[in-house]
């Protein structure tokens, strides 16, 4: 029995040690091999390999896609006009010598991306300090990121010490008033707008009153004609009026008589309640009395 666990016991050792010597490289990594600390070897073909145990050897893993760095600064930067402006880029990379870039920069991306946020952040700042807010927008755009990205390249392909990495595009995604301009210029614009929105006020509010004035010197002028026509056909109709009851009072004066007596009893008793004291030998009654009226 105790024969039996000390084979299970060393198998499993064997495995185990077995095991700690085999690694496996993704095809998107580096593997590096150290041994004491120093870098034994690196392994930048996908598959499985050898090592010796730990504490002998041990491997470590580095990225080696295309890596992408965005700017994280949102400090403003002046332009040759003194203009402050805030610029958002990005940088493309990729570790390329990976013994290189472990002396000289890190054991990891985060190292290198650290270094080279520094040094991109540099360029852009000397770069834009060259140039004018319009060439920086529109004539020279081009040219800066060039220039930015030859500038980067030369501080870290550096013959002292490489970094171990290639540049491979530096991009311009934003450029923008600082926050204290922007608001400025936003106030501006606003005042601006609220400026021609009450003048148009303004300018409507005058083009209504003189649309009412229009209107009311239109209306009184129809109403003067209207009641002058008026007046006019009245008068007309008062002198028809007038002729033919001239006309027929001068065939019949004593008719006439009768017919303004009874215009006048109507015009006495214009209520049920009226009462009238007159006296019957008065003018009032003389057509009633006359004889002539039943003729």
């Amino acid at each position: 029995m105790n024969r039996l666990g000390f084979i299970v016991t060393t198998f499993l050792v064997v495995l185990a040690i077995g095991s700690s010597m085999l690694f496996v490289v993704d095809q998107r990594q580096f593997g590096v091999v150290f041994q004491l600390g120093e870098i034994r070897k690196v392994v930048t073909e996908p598959g499985l390999n050898f090592k010796l145990p730990p504490p002998f050897q041990n491997v470590s893993y580095i990225d080696k896609r295309l890596l992408t760095l965005e700017s994280t600064d949102t400090e403003p930067t002046l332009t040759a006009e003194r203009q402050r402006v805030v610029i958002d880029w990005y940088v493309r990379w990729r570790i390329s010598d990976p013994q290189a870039y472990i002396r000289n920069v890190g054991l990891n991306e985060r190292a290198g991306a650290l270094q080279l946020n520094r040094v991109a952040r540099n360029a852009f700042q000397q770069e834009v300090n060259k140039r004018t807010l319009q060439e920086l927008l529109s004539t020279q755009r081009e040219q800066l990121m060039q220039d930015v990205q030859r500038e980067v390249l030369a501080a870290v392909r550096g013959a002292d010490k490489p970094w171990g990495m290639d540049v491979i595009d530096v991009r311009i995604t934003r450029v923008d008033y600082a926050e204290t301009i922007t608001r400025s210029v936003y106030d501006r614009m606003e005042a601006e707008r609220r400026r021609v929105a009450n003048e148009l006020r303004a300018t409507g509010f005058a083009e209504g009153e003189r649309i009412r004035a229009e209107a009311d010197r239109e209306r009184e002028v129809i109403i003067a004609d209207s009641f002058r026509e008026a007046q006019r056909i009245k008068g007309e109709a008062d002198a028809a009026a007038a002729a033919a009851y001239a006309s027929a009072f001068g065939r019949d004066p004593a008719f006439a008589q009768f017919y303004r007596s009874l215009e006048a009893y109507k015009a006495s008793f214009a209520g049920k309640s009226d009462v009238m004291v007159v006296d019957p030998s008065s003018d009032f009654f003389r057509a009633l009395r006359s004889s002539d009226v039943g003729r």
